[in-house]
């Protein structure tokens, strides 16, 4: 996956520590004949399904940075139109070393144009799946889709 530029810059000066960094899921849906439709993309890096997500740049706000995540990740136009759910994610380790924990901003988004392809490399695959037919995913990533789905008007907060 390609590392955003100001992690790297971050990078060359503190080494693997950990980051603390603000990241962004994008749980989009649609209507179809066969019911609502969820799109996911199949992740290079682990080879399992999940919403689009990524990091929100310096400065950017996290619904653009949602719809940004979901152009550039699988080709398809999306608005978040909800703040769904905001939690802290446990600190995460990549093989060179590198640590992470992201303040995960989910949020429910309506899908506009597009049809679903891995459009940057950061996936191998992205479709549509009825709530019916969903792959197996990991629970955090099925709690981000329940939020977006089945939450009020009120976003989530993990205590």
């Amino acid at each position: 996956m390609a590392t955003p530029e100001f992690i790297t810059a971050l990078r060359r000066k503190i080494g693997h520590d950990e980051l603390w960094l603000s990241g962004v899921t994008a749980v989009v849906t649609r209507r179809a004949a066969s019911g609502t439709e969820v799109l996911l993309v199949r992740r290079t890096d682990t080879d399992e399904w999940t919403s689009v997500s990524g990091i929100i740049d310096p400065g950017e706000q996290p619904a653009v940075a949602a719809e940004r995540e979901v152009l550039e990740e699988a080709g398809v136009v999306a608005v978040a139109e909800r703040l769904a759910l905001v939690n802290a994610q446990p600190s995460m380790a990549w093989p060179n070393g590198d640590k992470a924990r992201f303040l995960d901003i989910v949020f429910a988004c309506r899908y506009v144009s597009g049809e679903p392809e891995p459009a940057d490399g950061e996936n191998t695959d992205a479709r549509w799946f009825t709530l019916a037919e969903m792959p197996q995913m990991r629970m955090t990533q099925l709690q981000r889709i329940d939020a977006a789905l089945h939450g009020g008007p009120e976003a989530k907060f993990e205590r």
